[in-house]
């Protein structure tokens, strides 16, 4: 019987994604030591602009509300998305809605985020608006990920 499956592999978003990767790792093993934390931030900045308006809006509170309360964390591009690090692995990141089609963008954190909750804890939430007991809630997070 002839297997009729076929692969479709990674789709154009998820190739665009490790081809920002590969990008961004080439970038960042060229930058000056002494301009490289300056210069990652202008990234991350500039890629921001680049969302459409309503990613762009959240991206920017986040990336100010990560800035005040976990100064520890460092910006840097992560697949092509904004994202914080700490000792060079990424803490936490922003997914626009645009970046793979999603209805949604999305904050996520990775296993170097400190939030450990039992034997169960959310990793990831998805973002419409940002009220303020939202960025109360994400201040928190973060700062929480951060140590």
């Amino acid at each position: 019987m002839k297997n009729t499956k076929q692969y479709d592999g990674f789709s154009e978003a998820e190739r665009a994604a490790m081809k920002d990767h590969a990008q961004e790792l080439k970038k960042s093993a060229r930058r000056d030591p002494a301009t490289a934390k300056a210069e990652a931030e202008a990234d991350v900045l500039a890629k921001i602009a680049e969302m459409p308006e309503a990613d762009r809006v959240l991206g920017e509170r986040l990336h100010d509300i990560i800035k005040a309360n976990a100064p520890s964390l460092s910006p840097k591009l992560w697949y092509g998305m904004p994202a914080y690090a700490k000792d060079g692995k990424v803490v936490c990141f922003f997914q626009s809605a645009e970046k793979f089609k999603s209805r949604y963008a999305t904050l996520g954190f990775s296993d170097q985020a400190d939030l450990d909750d039992g034997a169960m804890w959310a990793s990831a939430f998805a973002l419409t608006t940002l009220t303020p007991a939202d960025e109360r809630r994400i201040a928190a997070l973060v700062s929480r990920a951060a140590k």
